[in-house]
């Protein structure tokens, strides 16, 4: 704090030197030659040579001689006001630095970091006269992170949305996750195509042996601990890195905070943020005993890792020597990585850099972080450090839970936005997509429809938590299906018709997967069910990408067999046994086979569903149901031959025609869906053509059933009706597919080409 005054002075004292010494310059220069003008006129040409010679000269030379030195001093006085502090106020500042990081609270020379600092300097209310370190525009942040289970992808997909929206660097995410983690993200990023964002994955089932013998009662497991191997587990050449838990949502550039190892200064390894409750002080309940911390502690929800210097300090050693011995008398960890990377530094104080308390703002119960956000106008990190997380006790709750509700919802499509002036690694993917976007013909009538076939549509895998234990008997079926938002009050219904696993591409954008997540989570049926795997499809474009979104469902099936159909359609009670049992009967894992699923519809919304075949066969002689479609599109499942599956008994052979599109089982091998069909009009026909041109046999099953329910009409075909150009679009679209299919399936392809499709 002296040296810091002793700035002050120095600053003001300069200040006042550069506007009293010009004024005493031209003062001077005044009165001199306010002087000469008052002489008495010379009587003489000898005296005027003489007053010139011996007076005038001589005044004449000292005054620009003493002008000369004032503007040499005023050159000089710039000079040092322009550069950095020079080596003993640095000095200062370290020696203050170490002392406060053992007991005292940051000063506000640690948060020259904020925008704040830089408002008041410029203003003349700062505390400090160092300049703020400048991050290069195109230097690359690195950002670990770890992440396990299906679950917490969703709080990285918010954490990053966060530090996108802010952001003006290059972004490179090292994610530490298991095999259920990775294919989300990886998918996720795939998709999501974020310009200047690179990401790479490390194996934490490989770093269990590293921090197993630990014992931990944290609710995040052993994934809490693979912190504390970060420098074995990152490249050797990664000199620094910032480490974020998935709870954290950023309210400022990441770049603010990447500038803070500027200021690290000695052995300084660590950036952590004293921790806001008193967990460390050893007085929450009666015979509370915390692990060793120096003071408060500090959290390692946010953490400045120096990587190369924490190599060379031997930290594996370090934290291994610290565990052990404090395990003795411990017996386990209650708060994972964060109770030994305290140890350690209790131990070794050089070791940490305080962070101001805005970098992690602890939204924990009985926290003290009232005390930071009240002090500080500017908060940098959200930190819901708690089980509880958003449902955390906390009187300004609402005021963070909003900020954290901006990202949860944003549209991440927007944050596609490139780093213009920055080199970037080639995205191949990008460039390719690109490229045939260009060669699409932009006055085509149907250039919209043809531009949506290539679209990438973010995708989220895995929504929420899935298991499933794949059968002995290699018979497990999984039901497939797609819908939006206005299609979402059929999901109960459906698990309570079919009981075996099921793969739903749900077609929504942020803000709808939101609420979606809130139904499913206030859903006693829907939270009862694990094998339901919910796959997130973000809206983007025009049309509604039907086929994609099914590809994108059947792609997640790790059963056999699936059973392809739409989410408006309940299927039969025993369904999914009787497909299973069916497969064994037919044969089915050596052969080609389509099982077809006969289908009915209801006019009414209340329905007392049928139990078996003879009650369906009654309701449809009573008018209570009937065939599919047979009053609009009779085409689409006349080949079914319903009069003869009212009789039969055993499965019968049925031959394909024009605009067939049945709903069948198939195995997982069969072909996907064509992306060129959005929206209504000959999505599933197309796809049955395929699998008959492959030669697949279409058998109907006699004791199977599905009613379709009723609801509003949808978007898409309301608009297939009254666009003329809609109609138009796809009968061109379903011409195109079928010379495709010619070629590429020659001659048995031709009567494609031949069949008169009007559908």
């Amino acid at each position: 704090m002296l040296g810091m005054c002793r700035g002050r002075r120095k600053f003001l004292a300069a200040s006042l030197a550069l506007l009293f010494v010009p004024a005493l310059t031209w003062l001077y220069l005044s009165a001199v030659y306010f002087l000469s003008l008052v002489k008495p006129l010379p009587l003489s040409p000898l005296e005027t040579q003489s007053s010139t010679l011996v007076g005038g000269a001589g005044e004449r030379q000292a005054l620009e001689l003493r002008v000369r030195e004032v503007e040499e001093e005023n050159r000089a006085l710039r000079r040092e006001l322009s550069q950095p502090p020079r080596n003993p106020t640095n000095r200062n500042y370290r020696i203050n630095n170490h002392h406060g990081n053992q007991s005292q609270p940051h000063s506000t020379e640690e948060g020259t970091g904020d925008s704040e600092a830089q408002k008041s300097f410029s203003t003349g209310n700062s505390s400090t006269c160092v300049q703020h370190p400048v991050v290069d525009k195109c230097e690359n942040i690195h950002v670990a992170i770890v992440c396990a289970g299906y679950n917490a992808s969703r709080d990285v997909v918010t954490l990053v949305k966060s530090v996108l929206f802010h952001r003006r660097n290059p972004l490179h995410f090292h994610f530490i996750t298991d095999s259920i983690a990775q294919q989300i993200l990886a998918s996720l990023f795939h998709t999501w195509m974020v310009p200047a964002v690179r990401v790479d994955f490390y194996d934490a089932d490989e770093l269990k042996s590293e921090v197993s013998w630990i014992p931990n009662k944290h609710y995040s497991g052993i994934y809490g601990l693979m912190k504390l191997v970060l420098t074995k587990t990152l490249p050797s050449d990664l000199q620094k890195v910032i480490v974020l838990d998935t709870d954290i949502t950023f309210a400022t550039d990441i770049a603010e905070l990447w500038a803070v190892f500027h200021k690290f200064r000695g052995q300084q390894v660590l950036g952590l943020v004293e921790n806001q409750s008193d967990w460390y002080l050893g007085n929450l309940w009666k015979n509370h005993r915390p692990w060793p911390a120096l003071g408060r502690g500090f959290n390692t929800g946010v953490i400045l890792l120096l990587l190369d210097r924490l190599r060379k300090l031997r930290w594996e050693q370090m934290w291994r020597l610290t565990a052990e011995r404090e395990l003795m008398s411990m017996l386990s960890t209650s708060l994972a990585d964060q109770d030994i990377f305290n140890a350690v530094i209790k131990q070794n104080p050089f070791l940490v850099h305080q962070l101001p308390c805005f970098w992690n703002v602890q939204l924990s119960d009985h926290t003290r972080s009232e005390k930071c956000y009240r002090d500080v106008s500017d908060l940098k990190v959200i930190h819901w450090n708690s089980p509880k997380k958003l449902r955390v006790k906390n009187k300004h709750v609402e005021f963070f839970r909003n900020l954290y509700l901006t990202f949860l919802e944003y549209d991440g499509n927007l944050l596609r936005r490139e780093l213009f002036g920055c080199p970037s690694e080639t995205d191949h993917n990008s460039e390719n997509l690109q490229k045939t976007l260009l060669e699409l013909d932009e006055d085509d009538p149907c250039y919209e429809f043809r531009r949506e076939r290539f679209t990438v549509h973010r995708t989220h895998l895995y929504f929420l938590h899935y298991e499933y234990q794949p059968s002995a008997d290699q018979t497990d079926v999984t039901l497939v299906a797609q819908l939006s938002m206005d299609r979402l009050q059929m999901l109960e219904a459906i698990c309570k018709h079919w009981e075996g696993p099921i793969s739903l591409a749900l077609y929504l954008s942020d803000a709808e997967a939101q609420q979606f997540l809130r139904y499913a989570q206030g859903s006693e049926v829907l939270m009862s069910r694990s094998n339901v795997g919910y796959h997130i499809v973000y809206k983007e474009g025009q049309f509604y990408p039907v086929n994609l979104l099914r590809n994108v469902a059947m792609r997640q099936v790790s059963t056999p067999y699936m059973f392809l159909s739409d989410i408006d359609f309940l299927p039969m009670y025993g369904l999914y046994e009787y497909l299973r049992k069916s497969v064994v009967q037919l044969d089915m894992t050596i052969t080609k086979k389509a099982l077809v699923v006969p289908a009915f519809e209801t006019l009414r919304y209340r329905l007392s569903y049928p139990k078996s075949k003879a009650e369906l066969l009654s309701q449809l002689d009573m008018g209570t149901l009937f065939t599919f479609r047979y009053h609009v599109w009779t085409k689409g499942h006349a080949p079914t031959n319903f009069a003869k599956w009212r009789t039969a008994t055993t499965p019968y052979r049925v031959q394909w025609e024009a605009d067939f599109e049945p709903y069948v089982m198939v195995r997982r091998d069969s072909p996907e869906y064509d992306r060129r069909f959005v929206g209504f009009g000959w999505n599933k026909v197309a796809h049955i053509m395929e699998l008959d041109a492959q030669e697949y046999e279409f058998l109907v099953l006699p004791n199977a059933f599905m009613i379709h329910m009723p609801h509003a009409p949808s978007f898409d075909i309301t608009k297939f009706r009254s666009n003329k150009q809609y109609r138009v679009c796809l009968k061109t679209l379903k011409e195109e597919f079928q010379q495709n299919m010619s070629r590429r399936y020659g001659f048995a392809a031709l009567k494609y080409m031949t069949a008169n499709n009007s559908g």
